[in-house]
């Protein structure tokens, strides 16, 4: 089964066991003690936040939210003001989030992997799928939007 036939959802739930597994295994040491790590619920939190608003937006625009399925609509505003990926940055913070809550060290290496892995096998292909059905405003959206933050 090639990579990219694994939707993002399924690789974010096998970061989030490599966090789980490289706390319980492989704590390394305690960044993070309690109460402190709670801040990696609400870190969590606006994560899923922001992955719901994202969800209703594609619902209002009446467009795909699936990987490589053809966008009927370029959504530029809510969180894509700030951000062309707001799904994968929701993830991130979610993986980010639970990392906090871990505690210790290692589960911090998960969010730095999980970003590359993204990029290569879903936002540059759905990028260019953009530019290709919306070529002059997916152009001026890139230029101002920058990709993560």
């Amino acid at each position: 089964m090639k990579a990219q036939r694994i939707p993002p959802p399924i690789w974010f739930a096998v970061a989030l066991a490599f966090v789980v597994v490289l706390h319980r295994y492989l704590p390394l040491a305690s960044l993070i003690p309690a109460p402190w790590h709670y801040a990696g619920i609400a870190l969590a939190a606006l994560g899923a936040a922001l992955a719901v608003w994202t969800v209703v937006l594609f619902r209002r625009a009446r467009t795909t939210i699936i990987p490589f399925q053809e966008s009927s609509a370029l959504i530029t505003s809510g969180p894509y003001r700030f951000t062309r990926n707001p799904i994968y940055l929701s993830m991130a913070s979610l993986l980010l989030g639970a990392a906090v809550f871990a505690g210790s060290l290692s589960p911090f290496v998960v969010v730095p992997a999980f970003i590359p892995i993204t990029e290569k096998l879903f936002i540059s292909t759905e990028e260019a799928m953009l530019a290709q059905r919306f070529p002059a405003e997916y152009a001026a959206y890139s230029a101002r939007v920058r990709r993560w933050l």
